[in-house]
């Protein structure tokens, strides 16, 4: 913030000192060339460097001949009367302003009553201080003023002494406004409530240091140098004295901007103190270009470099004061909001559509093409203004269109709740939610982006109609050439139309399975469960299977020996079932319990007996195997054996060797001891 302040400080030497003389900048003729007009300028700061030199020597002289003359008339109309009378309009102005302090309650003037103010008290509360400020100020400036001018005063003590005390007005003015924006005289809680800026309260109270400072130097020279003409002192003397403080000035500047309030600090982070480094360093060249083509006079050239600045300054203050003000009621700083409300997007983008047109109608007079011209007149220079200026609400108007669909979108995004139960309705209209809005937003910037660009070729002069013609021939050349691409957009489109799949949900497609994390126009992410990404095409998935979507039926299958009861088999499964169901982590899991659906068949060896549960999709892998130990650990408690595949041996004495050498056999394999 100070660095901005310091730049449009700065700026405000081409209003405040104007150029005059021969010195002056002046428009060329129309047949003067590049390389004469830079000559002529060489030249003529030359020459007024050369009588500035020769000047030099006379200037104590000439301030011992102002003062002189000064003290003789105020010696010839009374030093006693001359105080007096000054004084009597300074108590006039300060009554007044106190008048005004005492009708005014302090907690209306100051905004100390309110510890937690929303953000429209926060608004209301800062415009009654502005009404206040000014209203205290312009009775102080009317008081002050309008009592000196009602008294008869000497010619050279009237403008003199006239001269200062509007230096005082415009000093105090600076002041009282760096008071309502900085609130270094409050206490740090309410300050930070009503402050515009999020400023710590000791970077604000330096601040406002500074700039009175600025402010009082700046006043304090534009005094002198106007007192110096009105005591006669020669151009040279003029501009000398001009000179003197105006390098003051920029000495100030260019301090506040290194070591200005939050410039350098141990808190700071590397980047922080790395990206407030580069600013300065590329600030400071930019004041003393600014303050030397104050000096040669190149006063359009000051006027064009100087707008931007104070251009670049102004959208600065404008971002950070209303992401301050426009943030949530319990956000103690501006990033507390994860992204900006329509309501701070509207405002800044207002602004800063006034700020910018502002700045080009500005420029424009100083191009002494004035807006009331650009109708009638049809010279180059006009026309160009034109087209520029119409070019410039275009965009203008494109970016806010762009920023308010960006932030409905995010928005909604950001009022999604991902805690919900997966299988309600409002969880599946989010999910859907989730999955469309971004690419809507893709859509949107297209969209926004190729109107505003037809718009302003269209300001341009260019003829949009041959040019959308030859568009369409060449996307039908595209599109037979691209068929590929094209199939890719159009099965996007209707997969997302049927609502084939959402964000999150895992589906498989052929060869490609995953969870689906994100996709673009033409293709969609799958996070495979072990890893892997694919980015597959749209036209390249085919039929879809949702493995995500309202329920999943998962079946179980047990094999138990032929002299397995089933009836006690039926009580377990059904026991184990409600113990899932009551299970704190797995019952919100699970939609139908497990049961016992009967026997499956009659195997080699085992009666298969299927099971069947209904689970929330992607989680009856964790009940199945929470159901196979409760089975396994039931089955083993009522003695139920899972049957298994055997091998029996029987045969007569004549099989009796055979089974021995098999018996022997097995002993070596297993490499236990025959006599165990």
């Amino acid at each position: 913030m100070f660095r901005a302040a310091a730049v449009v400080t700065l700026i405000c030497l081409a209003a405040a000192v104007p150029r005059s003389g021969a010195f002056a900048e002046a428009p060329p003729p129309a047949d003067t060339t590049l390389e004469r007009i830079l000559d002529a300028r060489v030249k003529a700061v030359r020459a007024h460097s050369a009588e500035m030199v020769l000047a030099l020597p006379g200037v104590p002289a000439e301030i011992v001949r102002s003062a002189l003359s000064l003290s003789r008339e105020a010696e010839e109309f009374g030093w006693s009367r001359s105080l007096l009378l000054l004084a009597l309009a300074l108590v006039v102005g300060l009554g007044a302003e106190r008048s005004l302090r005492r009708v005014v309650t302090g907690s209306w003037r100051s905004g100390s009553g309110d510890q937690n103010v929303d953000t429209l008290h926060r608004f209301r509360t800062i415009a009654a201080r502005l009404a206040f400020v000014v209203a205290e100020w312009a009775l102080f400036s009317a008081g002050t003023v309008g009592t000196f001018l009602a008294l008869e005063w000497p010619p050279l003590l009237d403008g003199t002494l006239l001269s200062f005390l509007l230096a005082l007005c415009g000093f105090r003015g600076a002041l009282a406004l760096s008071r309502l924006v900085l609130v270094p005289d409050l206490e740090p809680q309410v300050a930070a409530q009503l402050r515009p800026f999020a400023l710590s309260h000791a970077a604000a109270r330096r601040t406002h240091l500074f700039i009175a400072v600025l402010a009082g130097w700046f006043a304090f020279g534009k005094a002198v140098v106007e007192n110096a003409t009105i005591l006669g002192s020669s151009f040279p003397i003029r501009e000398l004295t001009a000179y003197t403080f105006g390098i003051g000035l920029l000495a100030i500047s260019l301090y506040a901007v290194w070591r200005g309030p939050g410039s350098t600090g141990a808190a700071a982070t590397a980047g922080q103190q790395f990206a407030r480094r580069t600013t300065a360093t590329l600030l400071s060249p930019y004041l003393v270009l600014l303050w030397a083509l104050w000096v040669i006079g190149a006063t359009v050239t000051l006027w064009v470099f100087g707008t931007l600045g104070a251009l670049w300054a102004a959208l600065y203050l404008t971002h950070w004061a209303v992401a301050h003000l426009t943030r949530p009621d319990d956000a103690a700083a501006p990033e507390a909001a994860p992204a900006q409300s329509i309501k701070a997007i509207c405002v800044e983008r207002a602004l800063r559509a006034v700020l910018i047109i502002g700045a080009m109608a500005l420029l424009a007079n100083v191009w002494q093409a004035h807006l009331s011209d650009l109708a009638g007149a049809d010279t180059p220079l006009v026309r160009v203004i034109r087209i520029g200026f119409e070019v410039l609400v275009i965009a203008l108007v494109a970016d806010l269109a762009w920023n308010l669909v960006k932030a409905l979108i995010e928005s909604q995004l950001g009022a999604l709740q991902k805690d919900q139960d997966p299988m309600s309705e409002a969880s599946r209209r989010q999910a859907r939610l989730r999955t469309l809005l971004p690419i809507s937003k893709k859509i949107a910037a297209v969209m926004i982006s190729f109107v505003a660009i037809l718009l302003m070729l269209s300001e341009a002069g260019v003829q949009i109609g041959p040019l959308i013609a030859g568009a369409g021939v060449i996307g039908l050349a595209v599109s037979f050439g691209a068929q590929t691409l094209v199939r890719d957009i159009f099965s996007g489109f209707f997969y997302l139309l049927d609502d084939a799949f959402r964000v999150g949900e895992y589906i498989q497609a052929g060869n490609y399975k995953g969870t689906v994390e994100s996709f673009s126009i033409r293709s969609v992410r799958l996070r495979h469960h072990r890893g892997p990404l694919y980015t597959v095409p749209f036209g390249a998935l085919g039929a879809i299977q949702n493995m995500s979507r309202d329920w999943v039926i998962d079946i179980l299958t047990v094999g138990v020996t032929y002299d397995t009861d089933l009836a006690a088999v039926k009580k377990i499964v059904k026991r184990i079932g409600q113990q899932l169901k009551e299970d704190p982590e797995l019952g919100p899991l699970i939609i139908e319990t497990l049961k016992m659906q009967g026997v499956q068949q009659f195997g080699d060896f085992a009666i298969q007996i299927r099971l069947k549960m209904m689970t929330r999709p992607g989680e009856q892998f964790v009940v199945r195997r929470r159901a196979y130990a409760l089975i396994k650990t039931e089955f083993d408690a009522a003695g139920i054996k899972f049957a298994f595949p055997t091998v029996q041996l029987a045969g007569g004495a004549e099989a009796t060797p055979a089974v021995a050498a098999a018996a022997s056999r097995v002993v070596q394999l297993s490499g236990t001891d025959p006599a165990d």
